[in-house]
C-alpha cells in the first residue's frame, strides 16, 4: 500500500476524512465526533457544520439500517464515506455501498426527481412525507423523510451513481453539497 500516494490523492481532492469499512452504530457516532471536532477546529460556519454532521448521520444510518435488512455480511456491509472541500469552499458529503440493482435503481431515479425540484417543492415535498403513515419495516423508509431532508440541506442537487457489478448486485454513491 502506497501512503504517501493515498495522502497525496486526498490532499489534491480536499478530503478532510475518509472512511471505508463495515459500519457499526458506534463507529457511525465516532466517527461523527471526529467530523465534528474537525469542522470545529477548522471554525467552519455552524449552520454549515450542522448540515454536514446531520447529512452523514443520515447517509450513514440509513446504509447501515439497508445493509442489516438486507441480512449482508459484514464484507457486504462495508460503506465507503468521505467529506471533502470543493475549490469553492463548499463541503461534499459522500456515501456508498453495495445494494441490490433493482434497489440501487428505485433510489438513483428518486434522487433524479429530487434535483429537478426546487426549494419550495422540497420543503412540501417534506411536509407531505412528514403526513404520511410511517411502516417500520418498510424498505422504502431509508428514502423517504431522511432523503427529503438531504435535499433540502443541500446547496446544489444531489449527484448519485450506480455502478453494476458482475453479481447483480450495485455500489451505489451519493454525493451532497453544503
Amino acid at each position: 500500500m502506497d501512503l504517501l500516494s493515498m495522502r497525496a490523492n486526498y490532499q489534491r481532492d480536499r478530503i478532510m476524512l475518509c472512511f471505508n469499512g463495515p459500519i457499526s452504530r458506534s463507529l457511525i457516532e465516532e466517527i461523527g465526533n471526529a467530523l465534528r471536532n474537525y469542522l470545529d477546529t477548522q471554525q467552519a460556519a455552524p449552520t454549515a457544520a450542522m448540515d454536514v454532521f446531520a447529512i452523514y448521520i443520515e447517509m450513514t444510518q440509513n446504509i447501515r439500517h439497508y445493509a442489516r435488512r438486507q441480512g449482508y455480511n459484514e464484507e457486504q456491509a462495508s460503506a465507503t464515506i468521505a467529506v471533502a472541500r470543493d475549490a469553492e469552499g463548499h463541503y461534499l458529503v459522500s456515501a456508498g455501498n453495495l445494494v441490490e440493482r433493482a434497489d440501487g435503481e428505485r433510489l438513483a431515479t428518486t434522487i433524479e426527481h429530487l434535483a429537478t425540484l426546487d426549494k419550495a417543492e422540497l420543503k412540501r415535498a417534506y411536509k407531505q412525507q412528514l403526513r404520511q403513515p410511517r411502516e417500520n419495516d418498510s424498505a422504502e423508509s431509508g428514502a423517504g423523510l431522511g432523503l427529503l431532508d438531504i435535499a433540502r440541506k443541500s446547496t446544489h442537487a444531489m449527484r448519485a451513481s450506480l455502478q453494476p457489478l458482475p453479481n447483480g448486485q450495485s455500489f451505489f454513491s451519493l454525493t451532497t453539497t453544503i
